[in-house]
């Protein structure tokens, strides 16, 4: 469907030339995001520069009915910045210059394009850092972090992007301005918007706060013969009191994928790893650093390591942070999927994981933030099979269950977007979404904002599904509940 020649005039008049993409060629690059399985060519890009130009954009919108979706790097893995076929994409990738770095208050001023390690490199020099930090931080921008509420593998200690966030000046779905802070009277707006992926609106400025570097890091490396011993380890770690910086773990599949993309030289034949980040003050951390290394030892440990220097830490993090693209020398086509399960429960839907590759006939490589149950199974498929792809989705959707069957979520970071839509009954009741929906409509009435996204809807999912309707366990003969 063509766009309303008003809105395009409209737009034509209000941004800079070079700012609008109409060409074929330019609009592809913008079909999905990191979830390649769902595409949809815009209409139109625009790539505005300032806050003025990003409002300008959306009352042209507004003012012609057509839905718009606001995009940062693209590195979403949820389907969260999928175009609108008849809408338009704002892509704030040129808003990315850092405002103000003001660390007597320790914050930083930042547009939306600037990148999450971009961040830290702004302060590093004084002995700050950004806690946040996604695998791809190198790339990935605070905009799409703060829509996406994104994690990382240091959030176990510090937070998700939403406890670092002390401002946002956000255009509204109808074009207006707001200047959303954290420590307003009222109700948590800015709560609500962290993590709200696009549908209340666009932020084009962003305060956040940094931390400053610790006394004492120390990075341990844990070889165990099987996930469950290490998962057994992360659940004794924190009940003994330790909360580590980071705690991530590797199974063998991912590991050998790491180990020849990056040769981070892991050790052989170990069928889990366990990266165990300790920071803070030295005589803690070394007392900490103890106790964990004991602990691995006592749950099976064959070997552990301890960073010597920084050139080493990095590069136990560079094949931990390389994992989800190293993937690709095991497999071309892979399914990324993101859940949540309390850590006790980890051993036991390792399990079921395990289980399930055995009935769907695929295989499954596991890497995720142990320390706060966060995981990330890979499903490796053939695109080029016939019903393979379906089998893919379908064993990660009985993955997700999995997840909420033992007591979890079916995200942790990766954000609901489009491909999880349709799941959200899964946790939330019929009242539950509709409260969901009212507070959408009160940020946006017309429904413009990244729309189809977060909340199901009959269109997208057809008849919403209740809570386990068609248990995918129960098909597959694995009916056991936690």
């Amino acid at each position: 469907m063509a766009l309303p020649p008003a809105l395009v005039v409209a737009l034509e008049r209000k941004l800079p030339p070079g700012a609008i993409l109409t060409e074929s060629e330019d609009l592809r690059v913008y079909e999905c995001d990191g979830l390649t399985g769902h595409r949809q060519v815009p209409a139109l890009v625009c790539l505005p520069e300032t806050t003025e130009e990003v409002q300008a954009v959306v009352r042209a919108c507004v003012a012609c009915s057509v839905p718009f979706v606001a995009r940062g790097a693209g590195t979403g893995l949820s389907g969260g910045a999928l175009p609108v076929a008849d809408g338009i994409v704002i892509s704030l990738a040129r808003m990315n210059r850092v405002l103000e770095v003001d660390l007597d208050a320790q914050r930083v001023v930042v547009q939306p394009g600037v990148t999450n390690l971009q961040v830290t490199e702004a302060v590093a020099a004084d002995g700050f850092y950004y806690a946040p930090d996604p695998s791809s931080q190198q790339v990935c921008t605070i905009g799409g972090n703060l829509a996406e509420n994104s994690g990382g593998a240091h959030c176990l200690k510090h937070g998700f992007t939403v406890n670092h966030v002390l401002a946002a000046v956000v255009v509204l779905p109808d074009g207006e301005l707001a200047r959303l802070e954290a420590d307003a009277p009222g109700p948590d707006l800015l709560g609500v918007f962290v993590g709200s992926e696009g549908t209340l609106g666009i932020a084009t400025e962003v305060t956040l706060r940094v931390l400053r570097r610790p006394e004492a890091i120390v990075t341990l490396l844990a070889a165990f013969d099987s996930t469950d011993a290490a998962g057994a380890a992360v659940s004794v770690v924190v009940a003994a009191r330790i909360l580590p910086a980071a705690m991530e773990m590797m199974d063998r599949l991912t590991i050998e994928a790491a180990e020849a993309a990056v040769h981070a030289d892991y050790p052989a034949g170990a069928e889990a790893v366990l990266i165990v980040e300790l920071d803070g003050v030295t005589a803690q951390v070394e007392e900490d650093v103890a106790a964990v290394r004991s602990i691995c030892t006592e749950q099976g440990a064959f070997e552990i390591r301890i960073a010597a220097d920084d050139v080493e830490r990095a590069l136990l993090w560079k094949g931990r942070k390389s994992a989800f693209a190293a993937m690709g020398r095991i497999s071309e086509s892979y399914y990324v999927q993101d859940g949540v399960v309390p850590r006790t429960k980890l051993p036991g839907v390792l399990r079921r994981i395990a289980q399930l590759e055995r009935s769907y006939g695929l295989r499954v490589g596991n890497v995720f933030h142990a320390g706060d149950g966060n995981l990330h199974p890979l499903v490796l498929y053939d695109e080029r099979k016939e019903g393979e792809p379906e089998r893919a989705r379908e064993l990660a959707e009985a993955i997700l269950l999995a997840c909420v069957d033992a007591g979890g979520s079916i995200t942790g970071e990766h954000g609901i977007g489009t491909d999880k839509a349709c799941s959200m009954p899964l946790l939330f009741g019929p009242s539950d979404l509709e409260a969901m929906a009212r507070l959408r409509r009160a940020f946006d009435p017309a429904g413009l904002a990244n729309p189809g996204k977060v909340l199901p809807t009959p269109r997208l999912c057809g008849e919403v599904p209740g809570p386990y309707r068609q248990h995918p366990l129960e098909k597959v003969g694995l009916a056991e509940r936690f």
